[in-house]
């Protein structure tokens, strides 16, 4: 098996394996997912205009962003490794009537199989739970279509991060499960811009999200010190 196909944490796995059930529940561990989707679906909509595009969601999980970029008119392919979450996002899907195909695969492993096949791809909140993220970046790289829309989120690495994705949201305000994050997997910009880079994808955006624990709510802004969306184009 060539590295590519090594590239999961299995006990990031287990984590999110035992959450699974919970998905679409909007109260449970989940909540901040569901809280965040709209503004990071309306964010990739303005950027990439989803309607009538293919689209490849990495890291669907239980299948939140999906079922919404189907809602504004795209045909989308969600991939995860979490057999658990698929099954849920599939049950999901099937009784809303929502026309989405998963499968249980990797980006990397995908990349072996088809290339150039998608106008957008979204990998949210997946880089930071892999050992190796440049690997996954390269891989999704190769499934975009020349002049394609790709969009990455993740979290920033330094003292604000910590503080704030960690100390705050998973053991102050208790938004995320403890040890939903680890410290050291945070990705800063530049490594993120260096990746891309070397794999012919030009950062067009870069935008910050933020969460108000005042007011509850998030939003999208200037300030990238936490978590941030980047959007980029495959070079044709």
């Amino acid at each position: 098996m060539e590295k590519e196909s090594l590239n999961i944490d299995p006990q990031e796995l287990d984590k999110f394996e035992a959450l699974a059930h919970k998905w679409w529940d909007a109260d449970s561990e989940f909540k901040s997912l569901h809280d965040i989707n709209p503004i990071r679906l309306n964010y990739i909509d303005e950027k990439a205009a989803l309607k009538g595009k293919s689209v490849l969601d990495v890291g669907c999980g239980g299948g939140i962003l999906s079922e919404s970029m189907v809602k504004q008119g795209a045909k989308v392919k969600g991939i995860d490794i979490s057999e658990t979450a698929l099954s849920v996002a599939s049950l999901h899907a099937s009784q809303f009537n929502i026309d989405i195909e998963y499968e249980k695969i990797t980006a990397e492993d995908l990349s072996k199989k088809i290339t150039n096949n998608f106008d957008v791809l979204t990998c949210l909140e997946l880089l930071e739970h892999v050992p190796t993220p440049e690997l996954t970046i390269k891989a999704c790289s190769k499934l975009v279509k020349p002049g394609g829309d790709i969009f990455f989120s993740t979290i920033s690495r330094n003292l604000k991060s910590f503080l704030f994705a960690i100390v705050g949201a998973e053991y102050f305000l208790k938004l995320l499960p403890k040890g939903t994050h680890n410290f050291e997997k945070f990705i800063r910009p530049s490594e993120l811009y260096g990746w891309c880079d070397a794999v012919d994808l030009k950062i067009l955006d870069i935008t910050g999200m933020s969460y108000n624990p005042l007011t509850k709510v998030y939003s999208l802004g200037t300030d990238v010190s936490v978590n941030y969306l980047v959007h980029c184009k495959k070079k044709s």
